[in-house]
């Protein structure tokens, strides 16, 4: 029998993800995938899903969903509060949602992304391997809307993880650690050492694309510009106002304007949680 899930409250914005599309940057398709990849292994874990299930990530307000059958859910990811049918359930652990009921994962009381995993995965059409919505090319499944209806895939055997199994909280300060970029000596000395001792802070216009900062501009040596060349997860891209962006994971694969660094890629689950306005420093390691 095929268990689906109606959409109640598609909330700001939820999208299906996985663990992503690797490999096919050279034909312009970015990564995309769960932001915050560490959150999507552990609810799926949680739940006995392989785990790199597809999940719904949802951005600050999460979503309420309705199952035609009884399933099992976790929420994790940035905390919030869930409920079934009204009543309070444990966050960060798995939860029976009998049929017809509503499982709903509402606003973060802090972090950015919330991530609801069901026992099963989600069952999406892949495209190029991966089920995650890419909202840069518009691959894969459309963001959720109220009232679209989602299917589960058949439960697999695997053993589950205790359900005090530890989250990572969402960051107070981001710290990213990065390595100097292919196009560092396109700016002044005074530059890379603004970036690498200033405070910048998460700028409200960041998204799935990109986490982009407010703070000192950086300088640039040359006021040329490039033709455009290949980008990497995490390259730190400076266009004309000098304020730092993240790449993330639904970023363009080519870009014109100059790298100054790149983020190690173990850093950018933090930086998928950090809200607007959270301290943001830049250290060479």
């Amino acid at each position: 029998m095929t268990i689906s899930l109606t959409v109640i409250r598609c909330g700001a914005l939820t999208t299906v993800q996985d663990a992503g599309r690797r490999g096919h940057a050279h034909l312009g398709v970015p990564r995309s995938g769960a932001l915050d990849a560490p959150a999507m292994r552990l609810a799926n874990r949680l739940l006995g899903n392989a785990p790199d299930a597809a999940v719904l990530e949802t951005t600050l307000t999460g979503c309420a969903l309705r199952p035609d059958s009884g399933v099992t859910v976790v929420v994790g990811g940035a905390p919030c509060p869930v409920t079934v049918d009204g009543r309070p359930v444990p966050w960060g652990a798995p939860v029976r949602v009998p049929a017809g009921a509503v499982v709903d994962a509402g606003g973060v009381s802090a972090g950015v992304r919330s991530y609801l995993a069901v026992a099963g995965g989600i069952a999406a059409e892949p495209v190029l391997g991966s089920s995650s919505t890419d909202l840069l090319s518009g691959l894969g499944p459309a963001p959720l809307r109220d009232g679209d209806v989602l299917l589960v895939g058949a439960p697999v055997q695997q053993a589950a993880l205790p359900a005090t199994a530890p989250w990572a909280g969402p960051p107070d300060e981001l710290t990213l650690p990065i390595r100097l970029g292919p196009r560092a000596d396109w700016f002044t000395p005074e530059a890379l050492h603004t970036l690498t001792s200033a405070t910048y802070s998460v700028s409200p216009h960041s998204n799935r694309i990109g986490l982009r900062t407010e703070g000192p501009p950086l300088e640039r040596v040359s006021t040329g510009e490039l033709p455009s060349e290949g980008m990497v997860l995490g390259a730190v891209q400076v266009p004309p106002d000098g304020r730092p962006v993240v790449f993330l994971h639904d970023h363009p694969t080519t870009g014109g304007y100059p790298v100054i660094a790149v983020v190690a890629e173990a850093a950018l689950a933090a930086a998928a949680q950090a809200a607007v306005g959270t301290p943001v420093r830049f250290t060479l390691g």
